[in-house]
């Protein structure tokens, strides 16, 4: 799998990152979702050992590995300029339009 940036969103998620070490986790959140389920990003410390490992310029987005076949094989990331969300796309898909990344680091720690 291949995940496209540009620099506007490589500054985004860097800023997400906040100068703190973690992982992208690209995945559908299906809790409480009574639905096929969300897609959503989240920030955490440590991949699961189902997960895939996509080198992003400097970042590592995980996907796991039950969940790959529901993503195309090139897909663009792409941050909004006008509200904290990303869209994510590929050539023949609109995953999402509004995707928030939500940090978890500190939260699993508690």
């Amino acid at each position: 799998m291949i995940i496209l940036i540009d620099p506007y969103t490589e500054e985004r998620l860097a800023k997400s990152l906040a100068g703190r070490p973690g992982f992208f986790k690209l995945f559908y959140d299906t809790e409480n979702c009574g639905c096929n389920g969300v897609l959503a990003i989240e920030i955490i410390e440590h991949p699961l050992e189902t997960d895939i490992k996509i080198t992003v310029k400097t970042f590592t987005f995980l996907v796991d590995k039950q969940q790959e076949s529901l993503f195309d094989k090139v897909l663009k990331l792409e941050a909004d300029r006008a509200y904290p969300s990303f869209k994510v796309t590929s050539d023949s898909a609109l995953y999402s339009t509004n995707v928030r990344i939500k940090d978890v680091r500190d939260i699993a720690n508690t």
